[in-house]
């Protein structure tokens, strides 16, 4: 599976998914998208499957 995304100079990002292991895979996310929400190594982030292709990445908030 390859993913297209655009930078903030509408520059296009071809994005490989690698498989981890047995059960993982990962992707890597360009540098500009990092940066641009402030996200850290080793951050939590949260994945919601959208359908249709769709996926949505967010900022993990732990429960009160």
């Amino acid at each position: 599976m390859t993913l297209m995304c655009y930078n903030k100079n509408m520059t296009k990002h071809i994005i490989k998914l690698t498989k981890r292991s047995r059960y993982s895979y990962s992707v890597t996310v360009p540098k500009e998208i990092i940066e641009k929400y402030g996200w850290r190594s080793k951050q939590k982030l949260v994945v919601v499957d959208k359908g249709r292709g769709k996926l949505e990445i967010k900022d993990w908030k732990k429960k009160k």
